[in-house]
């Protein structure tokens, strides 16, 4: 069952578990969601649809998206599970584009 796979993969001790992190994740992306034209105002005023105001929101977003990670997962009791989860993400992020440069 896939969510035994995750459960594994995760290293999450029951099926509860595993769906509450899918719940935070849900959460995350809704929040995401609903910031999205608050913030492209907040960039390029009332009319929030340019190219600039949307390249300056994919980049702002993914810092935003992490700290609503953690929140979101403080707010359903997986805090540890997730500062894991940005902990992996951030040396992944760095260990490849300082790997990609070792090759160049």
């Amino acid at each position: 069952m896939w969510l035994d796979k995750l459960k594994k993969r995760w290293n999450l001790g029951s099926t509860a578990q595993v769906l509450v992190v899918l719940l935070v994740f849900a959460c995350t992306g809704f929040s995401v969601f609903f910031l999205k034209r608050p913030l492209l105002t907040w960039i390029a005023g009332p009319e929030g649809n340019t190219t600039l105001a949307t390249v300056l929101y994919y980049i702002l977003i993914l810092p935003i998206y992490n700290v609503l990670l953690l929140a979101w997962g403080f707010v359903f009791g997986q805090f540890d599970f997730f500062w894991r989860f940005e902990k992996r993400f951030v040396e992944r992020f760095f260990n490849r584009r300082s790997g990609n440069t070792k090759n160049n």
